[in-house]
C-alpha cells in the first residue's frame, strides 16, 4: 500500500470543527458487521493479555496494568459484542483503580509491589477510554447504569483535566503534576478525537467543542523536525500558548505520538497537516518504517517499527489516499506477529479505526 503514495502530500484544508466532529459521532457505536478475522484477533488478544480476573496485562512493562489497557479492552469487548468480558474488565477496573474522591481512576497497578496502586494520579487517556467504552456499552446493550457511569467520568474529565494555557484550551495528561507557573505539559496522543466527541454526547457541554478545536490546532501547529511531526510530550506556554517539545522527555515522535495519526484517521481528519506529515515520514523519509525519529537531530531509530505501528501506518495511509470502501490489505499486521500487549492493542485499535473511520 505504501508504494502507491504520490511523492508529496501538499493539500491544506481547514480543520473540521469540534461541533461537526461531535455531530458526526452520533452513529459511532453502531453495531457494524465484524469480519471473522477481526473476531479471531479479539479472541487471541483475550487469550494472551486478559487474565481470568479481568486484568489486562502489559507484557512489555513487567506485567503491570493501567487504565489505558483496561479502557481499550472494554472498547474491544463492546466492538466484538462480548458483554461477559466487558463486565469482567469493568469490575476489575472499578475494584482496583477507581479513586475514592472523584470518578477518575488511578493510572497503574503493579501486581508484585507491596502497594500495587502506589500512585493515585490518573491518566486522562485511560479515563477517556473507560468513559467512552461505558457510553458505547450503554448504547449497544441498553444499560442506563453504564450511561450514568460514563457521564460522571466525562464530567470529571471536563472539571479536573481541562484547563487553559494562553489562548488555548488544553487537556492535562493527569490531574497532578502537569501545570507550572509558566507552562502546561500536554501529551498530543491523549487527544482521542472520536472518543472526545462521544463523551460530548454523554455529558453535553460547549467546553468539548473548544477542547476538540484547540486540540486539533495544537497538533497542527506543534510539529517539529525535518518531517514536521508532533512530539510525544509538548510544552505549552501559559503566556501566549507557544509550543515546543517538552525538555523533560526526548524530543521524539515515537511510541506515544504514533497514536496521533490513528485518532486523526479514525475521526476522518487525515487531511490535517499532522496526518499528512506522518504519511510522508512513514513512506519517504527512509528505506523502511522506523520506530521513532528524533525531532531535534532527525536521527531515526536503529530498529524497525513494531507491528502495532505498522497497523497504524496502513490506516493512516489508506485515509490519506481516500481509499474509502477498499478491502483491508492482506499485509495488515495480525496479533500473531505482535511481540507485546501494546503492539497487539494498536493492531486491534487500527482494525476498529478501519471499520469506523470511513476507511472500510
Amino acid at each position: 500500500m505504501f508504494d502507491t503514495l504520490t511523492p508529496t502530500l501538499t493539500r491544506r484544508r481547514a480543520l473540521v470543527s469540534g461541533a461537526a466532529i461531535i455531530a458526526a459521532s452520533a452513529g459511532a457505536a453502531r453495531a457494524l458487521p465484524v469480519p471473522p478475522n477481526d473476531r479471531h484477533e479479539w479472541e487471541a488478544f483475550k487469550l494472551r493479555f486478559v487474565d481470568p480476573s479481568g486484568r489486562v496485562v502489559d507484557t512489555g512493562n513487567g506485567g503491570c496494568s493501567h487504565t489505558e489497557g483496561q479502557g481499550w479492552g472494554m472498547l474491544f469487548a463492546v466492538a466484538f459484542d462480548d458483554p461477559v468480558t466487558f463486565d469482567l474488565l469493568l469490575n476489575w477496573t472499578s475494584r482496583h483503580l477507581r479513586r475514592g474522591y472523584d470518578r477518575l481512576h488511578s493510572w497503574r497497578y503493579q501486581p508484585n509491589a507491596a502497594i500495587p496502586v502506589a500512585d493515585q494520579n490518573n491518566a486522562s487517556d485511560g479515563d477517556i477510554s473507560i468513559a467512552t467504552a461505558l457510553w458505547r456499552a450503554h448504547r449497544r446493550w441498553n444499560r442506563p447504569d453504564y450511561a450514568s457511569a460514563a457521564s460522571a467520568i466525562a464530567r470529571d474529565i471536563l472539571s479536573l483535566l481541562v484547563t487553559t494555557a494562553g489562548p488555548r484550551t488544553v487537556l492535562l495528561p493527569g490531574v497532578e503534576g502537569f501545570t507550572f507557573r509558566d507552562s502546561v505539559t500536554v501529551n498530543p496522543s491523549y487527544y482521542a478525537f472520536p472518543m472526545l466527541a462521544e463523551l460530548a454526547d454523554a455529558a453535553p457541554s460547549p467546553l468539548w467543542v473548544r477542547l476538540i478545536d484547540d486540540g486539533q490546532a495544537l497538533i497542527d501547529e506543534g510539529r517539529f523536525g525535518q518531517w514536521h511531526l508532533p512530539p510525544d510530550w509538548l510544552r505549552v506556554s501559559r503566556v501566549d500558548g507557544a509550543l515546543a517539545p517538552h525538555p523533560h522527555w526526548p524530543a521524539r515522535f515515537s511510541f506515544d505520538a504514533i497514536r496521533v495519526p490513528l485518532w486523526l484517521a479514525w475521526g476522518g481528519h487525515s487531511d490535517a497537516r499532522a496526518s499528512e506529515a506522518f504519511v510522508s515520514f512513514w513512506r519517504f523519509g527512509h528505506a523502511a518504517p522506523r520506530a521513532w525519529v528524533d525531532l531535534d537531530t532527525n536521527m531515526v531509530a536503529p530498529y524497525a517499527a513494531p507491528a502495532g505501528m505498522l497497523a497504524i501506518g496502513h490506516v493512516a495511509t489508506a485515509r490519506a489516499l481516500s481509499l474509502a470502501g477498499a478491502a483491508m490489505p492482506d499485509t495488515f499486521p495480525t496479533l500473531q506477529i505482535a511481540n507485546d500487549y501494546y503492539s497487539a492493542a494498536l493492531i486491534l485499535l487500527s482494525r476498529l479505526a478501519w471499520r469506523e473511520g470511513g476507511v472500510a
